[in-house]
């Protein structure tokens, strides 16, 4: 399977790249390379890695993970993973390194969003 990666600018300086498919060591440098790419243009206020759509990453690709943050952090910029898929989450957690990405929550496809009801 082969990776692909969509970089979209949000608002409040917030750079969003999501990776789809499969990290690994045929495809972990093109993490590298997004991040690098983001940080050479700009200096956004935090780049979101959001991994949704991530369906296998090993340990090659956890490495240019933590190598891209390091690369913010030295740059100035906040990495943080976003909507990491249940494969990510676990990945991160069995390695110590959730709470290095912001410790976030994993995507459930389908699971239903809360709806705010008028006056609550």
């Amino acid at each position: 399977m082969s990776l692909s990666i969509v970089k979209s600018v949000l608002s409040g300086g917030v750079v969003e790249i999501a990776p789809r498919g499969e990290i690994d060591v045929d495809t972990a440098y093109e993490v590298r390379e997004a991040i690098a790419e983001v940080l050479a243009k700009s200096r956004p206020l935090r780049i979101e890695l959001n991994m949704r759509l991530v369906t296998f990453i090993d340990s090659v690709g956890i490495s240019a993970m933590v190598a891209g943050f390091q690369t913010a952090e030295v740059s100035g910029v906040k990495l943080v993973v976003t909507e990491p898929s249940r494969f990510v989450h676990r990945q991160l957690w069995v390695t110590g390194l959730l709470g290095l990405f912001g410790a976030p929550e994993p995507y459930f496809a389908g699971a239903a969003t809360p709806e705010v009801l008028p006056g609550a």
